[in-house]
């Protein structure tokens, strides 16, 4: 590793090595050119905030996996993740235990869940319990680095919401910045998960991202869902979801309130997500 760039693996050695007030990228390691990009982000932030430091932490939290995902195949490339993490200026890499997050004997808590969390019928409807994870592991992680701010990708729109409606809920002292999708030239959002694709699934793969354009080619919401049910079945992605929603309550679209689509849909095995702004900027 290059110099300047700190693994710490307990809360002391937080404590220790960093201090409190971090800017913080919480991640699942495998990083990509997204991951990076919320790097960025996140030194752009502790810059505006006087030069605190970045922190981002590798944990592969097995509370937020559904019966039906595979914990152990997760991806795990944590020598590629320290690199990228050391190219991106980052001042700590914290990556602690299964131990460290959920101590033996230790109940750690599950927030109560707010309503975007649970009323949608999107990712909380195909992945029962997985918002209760994720809230659990967010919470705990803030518990641990104590940050004045925390990165997310809006790659995770739904996941975003929940997070940001938890700290409000729980009245954090954290502001949540969020980071574009970043997309390979063929318009397929970067994803962890994108490894797992074969050639051909691949090329099936990118019709989400087409999807989303053909929905913001229409100017209302039954006629974007129609566009994007209809671009995804022709090239074979088996659907899960594929709707028009409030942006912030994932709820219906309410009058000049700004939206969000957001698709779902199986390639093969894998399971992939999506979304834009609607209608998509230039259209409509």
């Amino acid at each position: 590793m290059g110099a300047g760039v700190r693994v710490v693996r307990t809360e002391a050695e937080l404590r220790r090595e960093v201090g409190l007030g971090s800017v913080f990228v919480p991640t699942m390691g495998a990083l990509h050119e997204g991951h990076a990009s919320l790097m960025r982000i996140a030194g752009r932030e502790a810059r505006r905030r006087g030069g605190a430091p970045c922190v981002v932490s590798v944990f592969v939290n097995p509370t937020q996996f559904t019966e039906n995902e595979d914990f152990a195949a997760y991806p795990k490339a944590l020598d590629a993740d320290l690199a990228v993490c050391t190219r991106e200026g980052m001042d700590a890499v914290f990556v602690p235990a299964v131990e460290e997050v959920y101590p033996r004997g230790v109940d750690v808590r599950i927030p109560a869940l707010p309503a975007v969390a649970t009323e949608p019928r999107l990712e909380d409807r195909f992945r029962p319990g997985h918002f209760a994870g994720v809230c659990q592991v967010v919470l705990r992680l803030f518990e641990l680095v104590r940050p004045v701010a925390a990165v997310f990708g809006e790659k995770d729109w739904q996941q975003l919401q929940v997070v940001r409606a938890m700290v409000a809920q729980e009245r954090l002292d954290i502001g949540v910045v969020s980071g574009p999708t970043i997309r390979d030239p063929d318009g397929l959002a970067l994803s962890s998960r994108n490894v797992r694709l074969g050639p051909d699934d691949r090329r099936i793969a990118r019709a989400l991202y087409r999807s989303l354009q053909a929905a913001g080619e229409r100017s209302d919401p039954t006629g974007a869902e129609a566009a994007m049910r209809a671009t995804m079945r022709t090239a074979d992605v088996g659907i899960e979801y594929a709707v028009v929603r409030d942006a912030e309550t994932l709820g219906p679209p309410q009058g000049s309130r700004t939206c969000r689509a957001l698709v779902a849909g199986r390639v093969g095995k894998v399971r992939l997500i999506d979304n834009a702004g609607w209608p998509m900027e230039g259209t409509g």
